[in-house]
């Protein structure tokens, strides 16, 4: 019965537990912005601007990544789910009583 109270190591490698990234962006997001700087070219025919959107798309999806990896997941599963009203939550509202002086 000793034996099977012992505690069981079993391994656990970082690598199993890290996001797929593409040049530090989460790659759907990657991909997002890759197809967003070919399609600039392609419509456009502008090399500079493709790569330029391309970049900056880069630039955004790194950012993103980094603030939470499952951004996207949380973005269009927000839209299925409608917001609930939280009475804890004290927002101020203000009202406003607008007169016209409709006769003179």
């Amino acid at each position: 019965m000793s034996q099977s109270a012992e505690r069981r190591a079993n391994p656990v490698y970082k690598a199993m537990n890290r996001p797929l990234t593409v040049l530090g962006a989460e790659r759907r997001l990657f991909f997002v912005a890759l197809i967003s700087g070919g399609a600039i070219f392609s419509l456009l025919h502008s090399l500079f601007g493709g790569i330029a959107l391309f970049v900056v798309g880069v630039i955004i999806a790194r950012r993103a990544t980094r603030y939470d990896i499952e951004i996207l997941r949380v973005l269009f599963n927000s839209s299925k789910f409608r917001r609930r009203y939280d009475p804890m939550k004290q927002e101020a509202t203000e009202v406003r009583i607008a007169r016209r002086d409709v006769q003179g």
